[in-house]
């Protein structure tokens, strides 16, 4: 397993223990680097701080001292913790470089490494470029936001493997060196606003990506979004557009039946199974990555003749008495919900809600031609009913929890309906993590 050499820094602290914290702790260890952990939960209850512990690392717990500072050169924080934590304002205070366990495992990279963000569609792409790459016989690891956390995975990387990593705001607002060979920037929109406070801040974090990319390196991006085009006027850095709206020779691209690379076909859209035209999109990310990297047409078709998905991405969960019901918890946001609806032709009966953010819910419902009703749980539900009554839409039924919600909307649907959990909002109003949720949802339509 691979530890950390020439690193730069003396004492480190690491803020938060959740899955990067521990990883970032023990590659940390098994380094040989002084560190220290501070941690929110109460030792007593806390099994990571206590193993740390044991191993004779300082850990500090149950609170958030500014003394754990001291003598400290570097930050490594979970991601989920804001930057206007005090620990973080603290540290930026005295000039402390705070960065995500991304940062770490960049120091260990040996290889191409592929990362991918935007505000939508992140996990579909990331799973489909390694997908493809591991078809072609390159042996791709999978890593980042994902799931898998970076340091943990890049820890076993050999033979220049490639590294398929995605990332999040919250990761890329805390780089400093981290430099990808091929960035991906599928779409940006506006999201997160709780925790980066400003739209300028989130979008700022998401080309991060790019901030270090040179002459040398590739980003592929979106060409029908405007923010993202639009900030990448002045890189250096090669450009590889995808567009879903018109053919173009340059790219990749979509001319309403096929799919091309350059002036080249690559495949027929109707021999794609993954549903959607945001999946499309996704799709023409992926295969622009998989094309620079020399994949061969035929291992593409292969792969995109098999590719249904992610869980919790619109996930195909039972026909129940002719109600198609689809599981598609990681759409945390309006935009999410949205190009969900988009996917599907019959009758949507829609479950939404979850922890409130702050958004405003009347965009969605101007998407609802083809809702025939709607259940809203959660923290949001009374913003939900808000806006619903503004839209001047009345086939909305509000409940406390998602089992509740998961049984009103069968009992709303027909034959023929699809039955859709796309919240439009984060989890963890009631659930640890969208996962959580997805994995609920499931429970209750089998049992339905």
């Amino acid at each position: 397993m691979k530890t950390l050499r020439h690193f730069p820094y003396n004492k480190v602290l690491v803020l938060g223990l959740a899955k990067s914290g521990e990883a970032a702790a023990q590659l940390l260890y098994d380094s040989g680097i002084p560190f220290l952990i501070n941690d929110q939960q109460a030792f007593d209850q806390n099994e990571k701080a206590q193993y740390f512990s044991s191993l004779g690392v300082e850990t500090v717990t149950g609170h958030h001292p500014l003394e754990v500072l001291e003598g400290v050169d570097l930050v490594v924080k979970n991601p989920g913790i804001p930057h206007h934590h005090n620990i973080i304002q603290e540290a930026e205070k005295l000039n402390i470089p705070v960065v995500t366990e991304v940062e770490l495992a960049y120091e260990l990279i040996d290889g191409p490494l592929i990362a991918i963000t935007g505000t939508n569609g992140k996990t579909t792409t990331t799973t489909l470029i390694y997908e493809l790459l591991k078809e072609a016989g390159q042996e791709p690891l999978l890593a980042g936001n994902i799931g898998q956390v970076a340091s943990e995975v890049v820890r076993k990387q050999k033979d220049q493997q490639p590294v398929v990593m995605e990332l999040s705001s919250f990761q890329l607002k805390a780089i400093r060196n981290f430099k990808p060979d091929v960035s991906v920037l599928l779409n940006i929109t506006e999201a997160h606003l709780d925790y980066h406070k400003s739209r300028e801040d989130y979008i700022s974090s998401k080309l991060n990506i790019i901030k270090r990319q040179t002459k040398e390196d590739l980003v592929v991006y979106n060409g029908n979004d405007s923010t993202v085009s639009d900030s990448l006027e002045d890189c250096v850095v090669q450009k590889m557009a995808f567009t879903i709206n018109h053919f173009s020779y340059e790219g990749v691209s979509f001319d309403g039946q096929s799919i091309y690379f350059n002036n080249d076909w690559v495949i027929d859209r109707e021999d794609v199974v993954l549903p959607g035209m945001h999946n499309l999109e996704n799709v023409l990310a992926s295969v622009a990555v998989a094309k620079h990297f020399g994949v061969q047409d035929e291992v593409i078709q292969t792969v995109l003749a098999r590719f249904i998905g992610v869980k919790h991405r619109l996930q195909f969960v039972e026909n129940k008495n002719g109600r198609l019901f689809y599981n598609d918890s990681k759409a945390t946001n309006i935009l999410a919900t949205t190009k969900a609806l988009q996917s599907f032709n019959n009758p949507v009966v829609l479950v939404i809600g979850g922890l409130d953010r702050g958004n405003d819910f009347d965009e969605l419902f101007q998407q609802f031609s083809y809702v025939r009703s709607c259940v809203a749980y959660g923290e949001a539900r009374g913003k939900i009913k808000q806006a619903a009554e503004r839209q001047q839409f009345d086939q909305l039924y509000v409940v406390d929890n998602l089992e509740q919600a998961t049984r009103k909307a069968y009992e709303q649907s027909e034959k023929g309906d699809i039955v859709l959990l796309s919240p439009a909002c984060a989890s963890w109003d009631q659930f640890k993590s969208f996962e959580d949720r997805g994995d609920m949802f499931i429970e209750v339509v089998h049992k339905l």
